[in-house]
């Protein structure tokens, strides 16, 4: 993790409200890019689209790993997804307003992409 990131973390944990500083969007795209150290981006891609991971021969067959599209995904999955790591996804250890502050900028980005121009 980044020192300023690190840092960062540090400063919202100890003042308790993040919404002070930076709003509830700027703080869910802190933690996607970047919860716990590792980050979300390399295998759901920059706004949850999902992304290639790696390709490798399995039985003489090329086979994909693919992270999977996370945008219409509920709350409870987001939340069910990062206590659990289902398969190759790492368990996070995410409070309840990490939790949310994730979910929101997930559906948040999603949502603005469908607004930009082509």
């Amino acid at each position: 993790m980044s020192l300023r990131i690190g840092m960062g973390m540090i400063l919202l944990l100890c003042l308790g409200n993040a919404e002070d500083f930076i709003s509830e969007f700027e703080y869910g795209q802190m933690l996607y890019q970047n919860p716990r150290g590792v980050s979300c981006v390399p295998c759901h891609g920059d706004r949850g689209e999902g992304a290639l991971i790696a390709r490798y021969k399995e039985q003489g067959r090329s086979v994909e790993l693919r992270g999977p599209d996370i945008r219409q995904a509920d709350i409870e999955q987001i939340r069910a997804a990062v206590s659990r790591g289902p398969g190759v996804m790492p368990r996070y250890f995410l409070t309840d307003e990490e939790i949310k502050a994730l979910y929101s900028y997930i559906r948040e980005a999603e949502r603005r992409s469908l607004e930009e121009p082509e």
